[in-house]
């Protein structure tokens, strides 16, 4: 229950109690006790007329003079009765006045009260001669004390006790409640954090009041602390983790590429037929696809590394001036043949003037191979894919890869660009890969301070939108 000190204006009441205002009495008994009121004076005045009229004939004897004085005291005595009736309702009406205060009052501190009571922070008031002025339930169940000893507490009978029981530490009780009282009032405003003897965790923020009174509020923060612990708890276990996995690719690169290139070499010349011809053609059909199937195998490690450094943020970018004519005419010539073998038409359209950007050549013909890719696998036979270079602005390029395939929605779009998702697993497992091409593109083109855009509609084809800068200024010059 709340405490207020008479010198705030808290009502008394029994604990645990709200007090309970006194009510007004009635209209009709305040009128019936003015009535009365007014015909005491009325009657007070009657009783004077004939007093003043003896006293007048035994002053004067003749008949003018009587009547002078009859009138004068009729008039004193009527005037009186007047002056008393409204000085009587005055009062009544003061009276009213200084009730209806009261009781707003009184409701108001009823409020005030409860609000404080049902806070879910302590609070608590100490005033300049260090005396608990206020306080609320919570301030007690928080600092561990009854409410009896807070009625009557001063600041220094708080310190105290909390001292004996070892709330702040071992110390010399008296010399370290001196210097906390006096850093009390002058330690404002601040916040802090205190672990209570139970293990509580508690926040207490303080600031200074006009009449050099200190408001304290205690928060209780023991499960936020404790799930931030478990935050940074889990974050590092993560970082361990990853550390963990980038050390296990590495290692897996090198002992997997080492067989690999040996498998590939190998198969290269037998399939070459180098040493001679090799009698069987069923043996060459068979060397010929563990050489295709090995460089499949290179390919996927090549992009799980690829994808790991994309994550960890250690892709390595060696920028020069790139010509990006240049680059998307090797790229179509590249994937030239895989276009012509599906019965696509495969169009470039550049700019008349040369563009040149400050990347990293290997990466843009992996972006742009990735894309294309993509573009021709997943185009219906006798299609057509499109790659345009627009000089948007002096400062950016914009590379676009338009195809009229079977395109994606919005959720597909969402799977495709996360790593090992694919938009559509039934054509991929026909057309081949691994769900890496999208993610490793769009961290490429990110890691060279640009942004990849998709927009396509089911059954209506892909475009994809490429925004690269173009000064070595807006670009990170060290590697991720």
């Amino acid at each position: 229950m709340t405490e207020w000190n008479e010198s705030i204006g808290r009502l008394p009441g029994p604990a645990g109690v709200p007090p309970k205002p006194a009510m007004p009495r009635s209209s009709a008994g305040r009128r019936g006790r003015l009535a009365r009121q007014r015909w005491v004076i009325i009657v007070l005045g009657a009783l004077l007329f004939p007093a003043y009229g003896t006293s007048a004939y035994l002053w004067f004897d003749d008949r003018a003079h009587l009547i002078a004085a009859f009138t004068l005291c009729s008039l004193t005595a009527v005037g009186f009765a007047c002056f008393g009736v409204r000085a009587l309702e005055a009062a009544q009406l003061s009276a009213v006045r200084l009730r209806l205060a009261k009781l707003r009052l009184a409701r108001q501190n009823s409020v005030l009260q409860s609000t404080l009571e049902h806070m879910g922070e302590g609070l608590s008031v100490f005033d300049s001669q260090g005396r608990l002025i206020a306080w609320n339930f919570r301030f007690c169940e928080l600092l561990d004390i009854s409410s009896t000893f807070a009625a009557g507490a001063t600041l220094r009978d708080l310190l105290m006790l909390q001292t004996a029981r070892g709330d702040f530490g071992a110390a010399e009780a008296e010399a370290d409640v001196t210097g906390r009282l006096d850093l009390f009032y002058r330690d404002v405003p601040t916040t802090k954090e205190r672990v209570t003897a139970a293990g509580r965790v508690l926040q207490i923020r303080r600031c200074a009041m006009p009449n050099g009174a200190i408001l304290s509020v205690y928060s209780d923060v023991t499960e936020i602390r404790a799930s931030e612990r478990k935050l940074i708890e889990a974050r590092s276990q993560a970082e361990t983790a990853n550390r963990a996995k980038g050390d296990f690719l590495a290692n897996m690169s090198h002992e997997l590429r080492t067989p690999l290139n040996a498998i590939i070499g190998f198969s290269e010349v037998i399939s070459n037929e180098l040493f001679g011809p090799i009698a069987n053609e069923k043996y060459l059909e068979y060397i010929k696809d563990i050489n295709t199937s090995s460089l499949h195998l290179l390919s996927i490690i090549n992009d799980v590394l690829d994808m790991s450094k994309i994550e960890a943020g250690k892709v390595e970018l060696a920028k020069d001036v790139v010509q990006v004519n240049s680059i998307v005419g090797k790229v179509t010539r590249m994937v030239g043949e895989r276009a012509r073998s599906r019965g696509i038409d495969l169009t470039a359209l550049l700019p008349e003037e040369d563009m040149e950007i400050w990347a990293d050549e290997r990466s843009m013909k992996q972006i742009l191979l990735n894309l294309l890719a993509n573009a021709i696998n997943f185009s219906k036979p006798g299609g057509k894919v499109c790659v345009r270079v627009i000089p948007e602005k002096p400062e950016g390029a914009v590379i676009e890869i338009e195809d009229h395939g079977i395109g994606m929605n919005e959720e597909e779009q969402e799977r495709a660009l996360q790593p090992f998702g694919q938009a559509k697993p039934a054509m991929t497992r026909t057309s081949g890969g691994t769900g890496l091409g999208l993610p490793i593109t769009k961290g490429l083109v990110e890691a060279h301070g640009g942004t990849l855009t998709i927009q396509s509609r089911s059954g209506f084809g892909t475009t994809v939108r490429i925004e690269m800068p173009r000064e070595r200024k807006a670009l990170p010059s060290d590697p991720l």
